[in-house]
């Protein structure tokens, strides 16, 4: 099942289905983004897992246990995921299971020895760490899992992620841990791993992406730019420049966002204050970063020297056309979660630049937990919406699939039943299906219905 990358073509959920606000500014929001009707109420799912609209349903194609090609059973705690074509029936989707070091029970090996297996990293104990991604192909006309295999082994806690247009998924670690800490090496890296490879990688961090506290990436089809968030609550947001486009490991330059004409840095989290206004757009600047290897986990704030902006939690990141946006999730007055829009610059990574500068909106901020809590990981959806998973913090969560109108008017899409977060949601090239996770215990979902049919 090789394929070559001439051959290989990324989904279109990583792209745009449509312009999201292209021609329309959003509005600026004194109060909770208003709440509108989307695919109508949603239907109590009679298996108590997923609540839909009318006409939409749900297939489970993985869960935890599951036993794989490979002999290995599917691990927990799924999150993160893309989606990719394959041929004209199938595509392959790339999982991410957020596994610290010491979650062997809930990892593909079972807290057993695998010598010769290729790991990143091992524990202390001279366990491969059980963190990595699990990679799927799945028939879309037969509705049928065809193959299913464990792609990445040896890392810690890989959150989320992003795809990129040469047919690859950018993997992220939200760990920082260094070597002696229980573990042997270094972490707080992204990997990239082919979605066309047909076993278990041989792990290569990309270290010029740098070492912090990741969570998502998204490349700039038009640049090869990658752009990058980081979960703390004092993160940046980053975007590395390769030497050469496609090929990350051979090196390139790391810079953080920053407003034009602020020289020291701003927040916008609107934490201490609102200072950014919802709806409003700021001028950007891009600082460049030095000793990215971080060994003691300073990046962001060597950044914030420097007069880089300070987002609250900056999580899932995604392209729309032209454009992309990324959550923050605890930012706003309530600490109930934003949504980012970035527009790059005609000139983005180029001499230039300055005259013609990116420019950064404050697209949403919720006030009502009700309406919109805690988003994490987002794509965009056949319909130009948004699409938001939220990941609540409270003792017991109701977390939603939100949709997010081009004018900014949020709506539940679906409802998870279940005491977990929904993760990883992805759409299928031609815009047919949607692929989303349920964390833990690790289910995989193919959900499909009336996409065109809005209220």
């Amino acid at each position: 099942m090789k394929l070559s990358r001439r051959q290989f073509t990324v989904g279109a959920s990583s792209l745009a289905f449509l312009s999201l606000a292209k021609n329309a500014a959003a509005i600026a929001l004194s109060g909770s983004p208003a709440t509108v009707a989307g695919y109508g109420p949603l239907i109590p799912d009679p298996a108590g897992l997923l609540d839909l609209p009318a006409d939409f349903s749900y297939k489970v194609i993985s869960e935890l246990g599951d036993v794989m090609d490979d002999g290995l059973p599917v691990p927990d705690r799924a999150d993160g995921m893309g989606c990719f074509e394959l041929d004209a029936d199938r595509v392959i989707l790339v999982r991410n299971h957020e596994l610290s070091a010491h979650h062997h029970d809930l990892g593909p090996l079972k807290a057993l020895s695998r010598p010769g297996i290729a790991s990143f990293d091992h524990d202390t104990a001279g366990l491969p760490l059980p963190g990595g991604t699990t990679t799927i192909v799945y028939n879309m006309k037969t509705g049928e899992r065809v193959r299913e295999h464990l792609s990445l082994l040896g890392t810690i806690r890989n959150c989320a992620g992003g795809v990129t247009p040469w047919g690859s998924w950018l993997t992220c670690e939200e760990n920082v841990s260094r070597a002696g800490d229980m573990v042997g090496k270094d972490h707080g890296w992204v990997f990239e791993v082919p979605a066309n490879e047909t076993g278990l990688l041989d792990p290569v961090p990309l270290r010029d992406l740098g070492r912090f506290n990741h969570e998502a990436a998204a490349v700039d089809p038009k640049t090869g730019i990658v752009y990058m968030t980081e979960d703390r609550n004092e993160s940046l947001f980053y975007r590395f420049i390769p030497n050469v486009r496609g090929e990350l490991n051979k090196g390139g330059r790391l810079q953080a966002l920053a407003f034009a004409g602020e020289p020291m840095s701003s927040h916008t989290r609107n934490w201490e204050g609102v200072g950014f206004e919802p709806g409003s757009w700021r001028n950007v600047r891009w600082i460049d970063l030095d000793n990215t290897d971080s060994p003691a986990d300073d990046l962001r704030l060597r950044g914030h020297a420097k007069g880089a902006a300070i987002f609250a939690r900056g999580e899932g990141v995604h392209w729309g056309e032209g454009e992309l946006y990324f959550t923050c999730t605890s930012g706003g007055v309530a600490k109930l979660g934003q949504i980012m829009r970035y527009v790059p610059s005609a000139n983005e990574g180029q001499d230039g630049e300055t005259e013609t500068p990116g420019r950064l909106q404050l697209f949403l901020e919720s006030n009502d937990p009700e309406n919109f809590n805690y988003g994490d990981n987002l794509t965009v959806a056949p319909n130009g919406h948004l699409l938001v998973c939220e990941d609540q913090y409270t003792e017991v969560v109701d977390n939603h699939l939100r949709g997010v109108t081009p004018d900014g008017g949020v709506y539940p899409f679906a409802r998870l039943r279940v005491q977990t977060e929904p993760a990883g949601a992805c759409f299928s090239p031609d815009g047919s299906t949607l692929f989303v996770n349920v964390y833990s215990p690790t289910k995989t979902l193919a959900v499909s219905g009336p996409w065109g049919r809005l209220k």
